[in-house]
């Protein structure tokens, strides 16, 4: 540690000069002198030295004068007075000129080697807190910067941003926020979110989230109506320290994306295929009624090959009602119209004709069809609906089972809710394709599932009217092994 120190030693005493020197050497410092104040500021503009011994009374120029030159040009370089005189007020008064110790002729060599030691330490702490502060302000100043970018890049966003804290204030918000929700009154942070937001569904979004056992990572996605503006709403928790734990949730961060465009537009599409399916649906009736008067000989008798074309184009007739009925009824869907007579319904009775129905179509596959209902309760739903449900999913089931398969329907009571599965020993669904196969017009794609026809929308069908009851419907599937269908629909209370 000492041998990192370089004392400049002034007094114009040459044996004091000498002996000071060797022994401060000897302990592993390096020593430069000067033999008056003069010749010391000579020394200080070629040498850069850490501590300067220096001595009062000295010719040519005097240590006071010295010591106030030293201040002026080298401040961060602490000065020890050395004095033959005893008085109190020459050491106050050099203090208070800036020197950091003083020591009083006669003294000991160990007083000396203490004073430089003890300066030398300061020295090196007050140099280590001001490289701490420069760090500390270099910090402060890439802090800042990084804020001023981050403000300016969510100031300059297309989509709202707003950032909540715990007690559901505002405490950042962008130009565009204010512009999507329609709100021309300028706010300054932090203010209550329910200034600016009405929607009660999303208010209770972001208390959801800051509740506890809410995972870190995941988003919630919500549509929400400002005025005519639809809104996409998606909201993530916003991470911060906390004393108990290093990442506790502190808050929300919400993105706001204008979609009235899209929603429009998707408006005009169901539009457009309800029109086109209602054109489409009333000529092919007729049609097909025309190949039903053909084929029940009121027009004449048919040869063996007409009957066969007509039974034919009567089929791919079927075939075209069916994909129109599916597109109407998932525009009724999306449109909230569906669902419509809702009344206490006996769902058992419902599957058992299903399935009863269903059976010569199993049988002729050669798939054992079983339905098992025990102790089941009724349900508000709308009969004729539920009935499409069950039939989608046990077509499906028989459809994708090779033969020799089984399909098992049951329905239970599980809690408050009926749970109605059906399983089979089919084809199965790969893990990847599980999420979209309620996608409208998505169909599995499979070797053995070739010559199964379909339009893709009936898994869609299904779980819109599943939730227009308020249930839930789920899947699950092994490759090669089978898939389960699980509905849950809410028990009459």
């Amino acid at each position: 540690m000492n041998g990192r120190l370089r004392i400049l030693l002034v007094d114009d005493e040459s044996q004091f000069r000498d002996t000071t020197r060797r022994l401060l050497t000897r302990k592993g410092y390096h020593v430069v002198t000067a033999e008056n104040g003069q010749s010391a500021l000579h020394v200080l503009t070629e040498v850069e030295v850490d501590v300067i011994l220096l001595d009062l009374k000295m010719p040519v120029l005097g240590g006071e004068a010295v010591l106030e030159i030293i201040r002026n040009r080298y401040p961060e370089v602490p000065v020890i007075i050395i004095t033959g005189h005893g008085s109190m007020d020459i050491a106050v008064a050099c203090m208070k000129k800036g020197a950091s110790d003083f020591i009083v002729k006669p003294f000991e060599m160990d007083q000396l080697l203490i004073a430089v030691e003890r300066t030398g330490e300061k020295k090196k702490l007050e140099e280590k807190a001001k490289q701490t502060q420069n760090e500390l302000i270099r910090t402060l100043f890439d802090f800042n910067t990084e804020k001023k970018r981050l403000r300016t890049i969510i100031n300059c966003l297309a989509n709202g941003v707003m950032v909540t804290n715990r007690n559901l204030e505002v405490v950042l918000h962008n130009p565009a926020l204010m512009r999507l929700l329609g709100i021309l009154e300028r706010m300054e942070n932090p203010f209550p979110v329910t200034k600016i937001i009405t929607d009660d569904s999303l208010i209770e979004t972001l208390k959801k989230m800051q509740g506890a056992g809410f995972p870190e990572n995941e988003m919630i996605s919500q549509e929400i109506n400002a005025g005519k503006t639809v809104l996409r709403a998606i909201s993530a928790p916003a991470l911060g320290p906390s004393k108990n734990v290093f990442w506790t949730v502190v808050g929300n961060v919400t993105v706001f994306e204008d979609i009235t465009a899209f929603k429009r537009l998707d408006q005009m599409k169901s539009d457009f295929v309800n029109m086109v399916a209602h054109e489409l649906r009333s000529p092919l009736v007729s049609v097909r009624q025309l190949n039903s008067v053909l084929l029940e000989g009121l027009a004449g008798p048919l040869g063996e090959k007409q009957e066969e074309f007509v039974s034919r184009g009567t089929r791919k007739i079927d075939a075209l009602l069916e994909l129109i009925n599916d597109l109407l009824d998932v525009a009724r869907i999306e449109a909230g119209k569906h669902v419509q007579h809702q009344v206490p319904t006996d769902v058992g009775r419902i599957l058992k004709e299903t399935v009863a129905l269903m059976a010569p179509r199993a049988k002729a596959r050669g798939i054992v069809l079983a339905c098992s209902c025990r102790d089941l309760k009724p349900v508000q739903a709308d009969p004729k609906n539920i009935e499409e449900v069950f039939n989608n999913l046990i077509t499906n089931a028989i459809n994708y089972s090779p033969e020799g398969g089984r399909v098992t329907v049951t329905a239970e009571v599980l809690g408050e809710h009926m749970q109605i599965k059906v399983e089979d020993t089919g084809v199965g669904i790969p893990a990847e394709e599980l999420p979209k196969i309620f996608d409208k017009f998505y169909r599995v794609k499979h070797p053995k599932t070739r010559q199964v026809t379909g339009t893709g929308l009936g898994l869609s069908i299904v779980k819109g009217v599943v939730e227009a009851h308020h249930g839930t419907i789920t899947v699950e599937s092994v490759p090669d092994k089978g898939t389960v269908f699980r509905v849950l629909l809410p028990l009459i209370p």
